[in-house]
């Protein structure tokens, strides 16, 4: 089977994950009984999801000028991944998200996107060769707006299938500019960001996702956590059922759950089949602490089966 190639056009972060009993008020000052650092940011956690299930991987990024800039690259070199376009934006930081993680294995995260802003439709360009040569292209909006609508143009043009996880959530984002995507796979409060509509039912769910779809969209894949996933499309309504996990921290999940999807259809083309495999490759993530570190390769996926 050959592997699929992917290439992600995204974020990199570095995550600063410090642990939680409780979140302080505001005035307070909280001891916190653990912190730990790790390679992270949308982009590169499914680019790394998805290279270790042995998919073929290329990035295009920015990374800062600083210290965090050049082990980045190390780490997705590391991983396998091409980084041909893993460009340095100078002047400017790289991209850092601190992580909050409470006691129930819930997380906050707040983002300094730094070099990741610094990505271009230009940098876009430079890479139309290795575009052209993907299966598909997987997004995030971790990046500029005009970068991601300009991707998908090209996209359009080369005819390479996108995957766009709405996430973080803008609900500036132009559903018009963003109609040709073929898989659109948010979470519920992204999905209810983006659409304005109650989204905690699963009814509620089916509906928002329903709107997107007269709006354009021709597949959505909501992604529910501890209830699975919900496929939406052409075909009808589906409530994808969930792994259950003891879960210890459930950072990253999402985008373990994407890089697993994009490789598993790209190797299959059943998109159910790789939704389930991918509610259960995210299950399993969050039963380690952190974010990358927190991905299986294939063959110890594979022997939790």
């Amino acid at each position: 089977m050959a592997a699929p190639r992917i290439t992600v056009v995204g974020s990199n972060m570095v995550d600063l994950i410090t642990y939680v009993d409780r979140m302080p008020s505001t005035g307070e000052t909280v001891v916190a009984p653990r912190f730990d650092m790790g390679f992270g940011g949308k982009g590169a956690n499914q680019a790394v999801a998805a290279a270790l299930l042995g998919a073929d991987v290329r990035m295009v990024t920015k990374v800062g000028d600083d210290l965090f800039g050049p082990n980045t690259r190390a780490n997705l070199e590391n991983r396998g991944i091409n980084t041909r376009f893993v460009e340095t934006a100078p002047g400017v930081s790289s991209g850092v998200a601190p992580i909050f993680v409470e006691s129930d294995s819930s997380n906050s995260i707040l983002i300094v996107k730094g070099a990741n802003e610094r990505l271009t439709p230009a940098d876009v360009d430079r890479a139309r060769e290795l575009i052209a040569d993907s299966d598909m292209v997987v997004m995030q909006l971790e990046v500029s707006l005009e970068t991601v609508y300009h991707t998908i143009d090209l996209c359009q043009e080369l005819s390479i299938p996108v995957m766009l996880n709405p996430a973080p959530a803008d609900p500036e984002l132009d559903l018009k500019k963003i109609g040709s995507v073929a898989f659109f796979v948010p979470n519920e409060t992204e999905l209810e960001t983006i659409t304005g509509m109650p989204a905690e039912t699963i009814a509620e769910i089916d509906s928002a996702a329903q709107v997107l779809r007269t709006r354009g969209l021709g597949t959505i894949i909501v992604t529910l956590g501890e209830r699975g996933a919900l496929l939406v499309n052409a075909n009808g309504t589906k409530l994808m059922p969930p792994c259950i996990v003891e879960s210890v921290d459930t950072t990253g999940a999402g985008d373990a759950f994407v890089g697993c999807l994009a490789t598993v259809f790209g190797e299959t083309g059943d998109l159910e089949s790789a939704i389930t495999t991918a509610n259960r490759y995210a299950a399993l993530s969050t039963t380690r602490p952190g974010t990358q570190k927190s991905f299986m390769d294939r063959s110890e996926f594979e022997s939790m089966a």
